[in-house]
C-alpha cells in the first residue's frame, strides 16, 4: 500500500471513518491533519462501537502509531477526555502509539466562548452552524501568530509574555461584544492544569513520519470534514476554518508533498426514498446535493 490519503469529497459524513478503518490494517502509520474536535468518525469493530473526534481512527487498532499533526486545532480537555473513554472500552492508548504535534495550537475556554458567541449572536441568514467548539477561533489566532501552541506548555517559564500577547487581541474584542475579560492568571493556570497529561503525547511528529517514510513505512493520511467545507475552495463563507483537502495532508503533518503515493475521495450517494421509480424521466432534471452547514 502505497502512502494514501482519504478525504470526503462533498460536505463531510461520507463514511471516511469506516474507509479509513479498512485500509490502517496495512497501515503502519495513521495521521490526522487538519479541522478539530468537530468531526466524529463512529467506529465498529467486533462488535464493540469507538466514537472518536479528536484522535486518529487507526488508534483502536493494535500496532499502529497515530498522529495529531501540526495542521490539527487541539483542545487540551477534550483530548484527555477521548483518550480516558478509549481507554474504558480496553483501547491502549499511551504515548509509545500516540504522537501529538509539538506545534500543534491549543484551543482554550477563551476560543469556546467566542466562538459561541458569535453564533448565538447571529441572525438566522448569517449563521455559519458551527459546533461552536472554539476551531475557527483558534485557527484565527494560529494565522495571527498569537497561539499557545503544545510546545509552550513545556515551557511555563515564558507563558506569562505569550499570554499578554493573545489577551492584547482577545480582551479588547470581548469588551467590545460585551464580554467580561479574561485574567491572565486564570488563563494560566488553565494551561498548567492540563500540561501534565498533554505533554506525553508530545513530539517532533514531522520528524518522527519523515523518519518512518524513509524506512518505507506505510502512512495515511485521514481528512475531516470534505473538500466543499474547504476554506478556499468550499461554499465560503459556510465552510470549516482549514483546508480540507489533498494538498493539506503534506502541510498540516510536516511531510513532503512527494511522500504522498495516493488520494482516496470518498461520495456518499443521494437517495430520495419517496421517488421509487425504475426508469428515470429523462427530462427530469438532476437534483442538486442539500446545502450543508459548515462544521467550524
Amino acid at each position: 500500500m502505497a502512502n494514501v490519503v482519504v478525504v470526503g469529497a462533498q460536505w463531510g459524513d461520507e463514511g471516511k471513518g469506516k474507509v479509513v478503518d479498512w485500509l490502517s490494517i496495512e497501515a503502519d502509520v495513521v495521521v490526522r491533519f487538519q479541522g478539530g474536535h468537530n468531526a466524529g468518525h463512529t467506529l465498529v469493530i467486533d462488535g464493540k462501537v469507538y466514537k472518536l473526534s479528536l484522535l486518529p481512527s487507526g488508534i483502536v487498532r493494535e500496532g499502529k502509531i497515530s498522529v495529531i499533526g501540526n495542521g490539527v486545532v487541539v483542545d487540551p480537555h477534550h483530548l484527555v477526555k477521548e483518550i480516558g473513554q478509549l481507554r474504558s472500552q480496553g483501547v491502549d492508548v499511551g504515548p509509545q502509539n500516540l504522537k501529538l504535534a509539538e506545534n500543534a495550537p491549543l484551543i482554550l475556554s477563551i476560543h469556546r466562548e467566542l466562538d459561541a458567541h458569535r453564533e448565538q449572536a447571529s441572525t438566522s441568514g448569517t449563521k455559519i452552524g458551527t459546533t461552536m467548539r472554539g476551531i475557527g477561533p483558534a485557527y484565527e489566532d494560529k494565522v495571527g501568530r498569537r497561539s499557545i501552541r503544545v510546545m509552550d506548555l513545556a515551557e511555563p517559564d515564558t507563558l506569562n509574555d505569550k499570554i499578554g500577547r493573545l489577551l492584547a487581541h482577545h480582551n479588547p474584542l470581548r469588551r467590545g461584544l460585551g464580554l467580561p475579560e479574561i485574567q491572565a492568571e486564570a488563563l494560566r493556570e488553565e494551561l498548567l492544569a492540563v500540561a501534565p497529561q498533554v505533554l506525553p503525547y508530545m513530539a517532533a511528529t514531522w520528524e518522527l513520519l519523515d523518519g518512518m517514510r524513509r524506512q518505507g513505512k506505510r502512512i495515511l493520511f485521514e481528512g475531516a470534514q470534505g473538500a466543499l467545507l474547504d476554506v478556499d475552495h468550499g461554499t465560503y463563507p459556510f465552510v470549516t476554518s482549514s483546508n480540507t483537502t489533498a494538498a493539506n495532508a503534506a502541510t498540516g503533518s510536516g511531510v513532503g508533498p512527494r511522500a504522498i503515493g495516493y488520494v482516496l475521495g470518498i461520495a456518499k450517494g443521494l437517495h430520495h426514498p419517496r421517488r421509487r421509480r425504475s426508469v428515470p424521466d429523462r427530462a427530469e432534471r438532476r437534483d442538486r446535493p442539500p446545502h450543508r452547514r459548515a462544521r467550524s
